[in-house]
């Protein structure tokens, strides 16, 4: 297997291992194990497994965020939210970025780790915000819809029949945003 074969392998592997995991839980040993190479090799590869696991969750950040630019195409306001939402709803299919993004957040307690997942929640911002044109506020309602969208796909709600799964499984659909703007909605810091 080339290098550059054996980097990808050991990244698959690496990716469903720190999804379940998270930073913390995941094994270097069994990520060497599975792909049949030494945890030396591994370490050689990346680093730490720190750095393998900030390249696995800053991908799964990009994932999301290049499949939204390249849903939206030429089509901005709400128009590109809509694909855009259409997308990231699809996107949550790939259970295992979607957990490696999730891992992200929950191993925010490190410094580096916050660092990335900042600078990685920023581009989807942007992504959004430049592509829509749309106000900060119809912006962060986008994105908080995404983020419960990420918890329901994480919890299995597909899988429930519950009137809670049936709402949380609702689908970005046009006119969803148009009743949120900066006058229905101070534009105003969390507190």
């Amino acid at each position: 297997m080339s290098g550059p074969e054996r980097r990808s392998q050991v990244l698959g592997i690496a990716a469903a291992e720190f999804a379940d995991h998270g930073l913390h839980g995941a094994s270097v040993e069994a990520i060497a194990r599975e792909a049949g190479i030494t945890q030396a090799y591994v370490f050689r590869m990346f680093g730490t497994k720190k750095a393998l696991f900030l390249e696995l969750v800053g991908a799964a950040f990009d994932t999301f965020s290049e499949g939204m630019a390249r849903a939206a195409g030429e089509e901005d306001g709400i128009a590109a939210l809509t694909r855009m939402g259409a997308r990231y709803s699809e996107s949550l299919a790939d259970r295992t970025t979607l957990l490696l993004q999730l891992q992200g957040f929950a191993a925010c307690g490190d410094r580096e780790v916050r660092d990335l997942v900042r600078e990685r929640f920023a581009r989807m911002w942007e992504t959004v915000a430049a592509k829509s044109g749309l106000d900060p506020v119809t912006v962060k309602a986008f994105l908080a819809f995404g983020m419960l969208l990420n918890n329901g796909a994480a919890l299995g709600v597909e899988e429930l029949d519950e009137p809670w799964a049936e709402g949380v499984r609702t689908r970005i659909r046009p006119g969803l945003f148009d009743h949120i703007t900066s006058g229905t909605n101070e534009d105003r810091p969390l507190s």
